[in-house]
C-alpha cells in the first residue's frame, strides 16, 4: 500500500509539473506572437486612397510604375483604382500575404507595396486577391490555409507563370517589426523549386528564398543597391 502510494503521489507531481511546464509554454509562446489574432480591419485599411496609390507605385521606378494598372485594398478584397498600358500591377499586400509561420501574420503595420510584371499579375496576383478575400470574409489561418491549397489542386489558382517576376523597391514599405522596410529588392516567383538550384542562403550568396510547400511555389529575393527613387540603399 505505502508503495502504491508513493507511485501516486509521483504521478501527480508529475503531471503537475507537465501542466505547469505547458501553460508556462503557452505564455511563453503568447509573449513571442505580438499578433494572435485579426485586429480590426479598419487597421489594416488606409484612409487616403490616394496615398496607397502613391505607395503602391513607390514599389517599382516611376518608368515603370507610371504606367501600371495600380490595385488598393477596400473593405471587400481589392480593387482596380487605375488602369495600366504596359502589363504590370502594383499593390500593397497586407501582412496576411507572409508565410504562415511569420509572428507578423496578423500585424495591421504591414504594408508591402510591390509592382508585378505581366506573368506575375497572371500567377501570383490571383493568390493575394484570394487570400485577402477570404481573409476578409471572416476566414481564420487555418480555413484560409485549406482553401487556398484546395483551389491549387483544382487548377483554380495556377502555377508560377516562367519569368513571373516583382519589384518591391519602395523606402514608404513596411514588412515587419524588425526590419521595417529591409533593402531595396526584386522577387522572381517559380513552382516549387529547391531554394539551392539558386544558391539560396548560402553563405556569401546574395539570394534568400522561401519556399512555400504548401503553396507549392518558391519566392527569391534578390537584394539591389537602389530604392525607387534612385536613392542609394544604405
Amino acid at each position: 500500500m505505502c508503495g502504491k502510494s508513493v507511485v501516486a503521489m509521483a504521478a501527480r507531481c508529475i503531471a503537475t509539473v507537465v501542466m505547469l511546464g505547458t501553460a508556462l509554454y503557452a505564455i511563453a509562446q503568447d509573449a513571442q506572437t505580438p499578433y494572435p489574432s485579426m485586429a480590426p480591419l479598419d487597421q489594416y485599411l488606409m484612409e487616403d486612397r490616394s496615398s496607397e496609390i502613391a505607395l503602391a507605385r513607390s514599389a517599382a521606378p516611376e518608368s515603370i510604375s507610371r504606367d501600371a494598372e495600380v490595385m488598393v485594398l477596400g473593405r471587400h478584397g481589392y480593387e482596380t483604382a487605375i488602369k495600366g498600358t504596359n502589363g504590370f500591377v502594383c499593390i500593397v499586400e497586407r501582412s496576411w500575404t507572409s508565410p504562415i509561420d511569420d509572428p507578423g501574420f496578423w500585424n495591421p503595420k504591414g504594408r508591402a507595396p510591390l509592382c508585378l510584371n505581366a506573368a506575375a499579375a497572371r500567377t501570383y496576383l490571383p493568390r493575394t486577391i484570394k487570400k485577402t478575400d477570404l481573409i476578409l470574409a471572416g476566414r481564420t489561418k487555418a480555413q484560409m490555409i485549406e482553401a487556398v491549397t484546395a483551389a491549387i489542386d483544382k487548377k483554380e489558382l495556377p502555377p508560377m507563370e516562367p519569368g513571373a517576376m516583382c519589384y518591391m523597391l519602395s523606402k514608404q514599405g513596411y514588412l515587419n517589426d524588425r526590419d521595417g522596410h529591409w533593402h531595396p529588392h526584386l522577387m522572381f516567383f517559380l513552382s516549387q523549386t529547391d531554394p539551392a538550384a539558386w544558391g539560396a542562403g548560402l553563405p556569401g550568396s546574395p539570394i534568400f528564398a522561401f519556399n512555400d510547400t504548401w503553396e507549392h511555389f518558391t519566392t527569391f529575393l534578390v537584394p539591389v543597391r537602389q530604392w525607387s527613387d534612385g536613392t542609394a540603399d544604405r
